[in-house]
């Protein structure tokens, strides 16, 4: 009886020291991922990376790690043209089935999926905030996008027309809906404002409420699935295969 409690404890203490050594290895590892996503994609703050599943060591004697998961406060993603960025907002990601080297210099997780955040304010710099002319003697621009509910964005167009002595309502607010094409953001107005008095193409005025933005070079190579207008800008919907999480 005696030898068997002695065994019990000796059970117990191996396994707390297990548990202390799993942990331990486990936040050194995540600490690693994290210093190496901050290099691989140039960041200027280190991402969240937590590595799940218990226990960490035998998944590392697999070679291969179960769930990872990724948070980035800010990414600066490339447009279509290459030369301007758009600021992508809490990127969340869940990397599954995860391989690594040895050192953790380098790893790629088979699936990828994640959500992330694209500010009106941000997305706003794509419309046109130019006056532009929509028929003679008449300008509009976009001045604010917000919030029109039912998934939708409520796009704020400021139209001008001095020489015609006609008095609009400023601004002409136009619900819009928003979908992903590719790697495209497009925003189409569901219907176009109705200028009284004033003969205006449709195709002239939807030069200015329809607008779209490339989101390309996100990290680890994960592709814009789907986008839905939100409270406080348009949600993003992310997924990848083979996505590089680092090296």
């Amino acid at each position: 009886m005696r030898a068997l409690r002695i065994l019990l404890i000796l059970v117990v203490i191996l396994g707390g020291l297990f548990v202390i050594a799993d942990r331990v290895a486990v936040h050194f590892a995540q600490n690693e991922a994290a210093d190496k996503l901050k290099t691989t994609e140039n960041l200027a703050t280190t991402p969240d990376v937590s590595i799940k599943g218990f226990p960490f060591l035998t998944q590392v004697l697999s070679g291969e790690l179960d769930d990872v998961e990724v948070g980035i406060k800010d990414y600066d993603a490339t447009t279509g043209n290459g030369s301007e960025k758009i600021r992508i907002d809490d990127l969340n990601a869940s990397m599954k089935g995860v391989t690594f080297s040895g050192s953790f210099s380098s790893a790629t997780a088979a699936d990828a999926t994640g959500t992330a955040l694209i500010t009106y304010d941000e997305l706003l710099k794509t419309a046109k905030a130019q006056p532009t002319d929509v028929a003679p003697g008449v300008t509009a621009r976009v001045i604010g996008l917000s919030d029109g509910g039912n998934g939708k964005i409520k796009v704020a167009v400021k139209v001008e027309a001095p020489a015609l002595g006609i008095k609009l309502p400023n601004p002409v607010y136009v619900l819009s809906s928003v979908t992903a094409q590719g790697n495209t953001v497009r925003v189409h107005a569901d219907n176009l404002p109705e200028l009284a008095g004033m003969e205006v193409a449709g195709s002239r005025i939807r030069t200015i409420t329809d607008f779209q933005q490339r989101i390309d070079q996100l990290p680890g190579g994960i592709k814009l699935d789907k986008v839905q207008a939100a409270k406080d800008g348009v949600e993003i919907t992310v997924k990848g295969s083979d996505v590089r999480l680092a090296g």
